[in-house]
């Protein structure tokens, strides 16, 4: 049997999780959910790592929960898997991922990517909460960050239909961050971890807090946030080098120190 989760490290300070169930086009099942819980915990405490970048093939980023182990499940034993503590972990990395989508991101997989702080996707890509149309509704947040990211009018078209939604139009609404060609999807996730990967770790970290916390507070809170995260990277090492690189007209070298 292989792994369901591969990991990998194409350059300095980029790890690359890869979802490896490809006779299940990378369905969600719970070794793999456990997988990728521990290597996001993993990657999260290890300070060589700046950014991470998940990805499935290229049928499919992944095509949902596997309901293989959803079929004949009860309520209560639904409940006492507590699959929601491994999505809490996706949720809580403090380092940026960046999601990588080609072919099918649907139910699970749609919630994945939209865990990640960047969504990357091919011109083939599609993007879907059908869990409407086996009797069930997203379990893992799809409801409330689709709803987030797209709005209510959109948001309620693909939940209560089910219905797919290609690259180009998901970029419209606003899901994802940007299509390319679908030969190019990790390539240009690379390229943007490499980009953010140069940037001073701590500033990266108190950027993503601060606007995942800020987003569901009142404003005069989320500005409290920023200001204090702002006054605080003034005492860290990187903002005097990011400063005087600047004077120097060179490129500055941050240690997230």
């Amino acid at each position: 049997m292989t792994e369901p989760l591969l990991l990998d490290y194409p350059e300095q300070g980029i790890a690359r999780l890869r979802l490896h169930r490809p006779e299940a086009r990378n369905a969600l099942n719970m070794a793999l959910r456990q997988a990728l819980a521990d290597a996001l915990r993993h990657l999260s405490d290890s300070p060589e790592i700046r950014v991470i970048v998940l990805t499935g093939n290229e049928q499919a980023f992944a095509a949902g929960a596997d309901l293989k182990e959803l079929a004949d499940i009860g309520s209560i034993a639904l409940m006492q898997r507590q699959v929601h503590k491994l999505w809490q972990a996706v949720a809580d990395c403090p380092k940026p991922i960046i999601a990588a989508v080609s072919g099918y991101a649907l139910g699970g997989g749609c919630e994945l990517a939209m865990h990640a702080d960047i969504i990357v996707a091919g011109e083939s890509a599609q993007f879907a909460q059908p869990e409407i149309k086996v009797g069930i509704m997203p379990g893992a947040g799809g409801t409330q960050r689709l709803l987030r990211a797209v709005g209510k009018a959109q948001a309620m078209r693909m939940l209560l239909t089910g219905c797919m939604v290609g690259a180009q139009q998901a970029l419209t609404m606003g899901l994802i961050s940007e299509v390319v060609a679908d030969e190019a999807v990790e390539h240009r996730a690379i390229e943007l971890a490499r980009s953010i990967a140069a940037m001073p770790p701590l500033a990266v970290q108190q950027i993503k807090e601060v606007v995942l916390a800020g987003a569901d507070a009142p404003l005069a809170t989320a500005l409290m946030l920023e200001r204090k995260a702002y006054q605080m990277l003034f005492s860290s090492e990187d903002q005097k080098e990011g400063m005087q690189a600047f004077f120097d007209k060179r490129r500055p070298q941050y240690l997230g120190r």
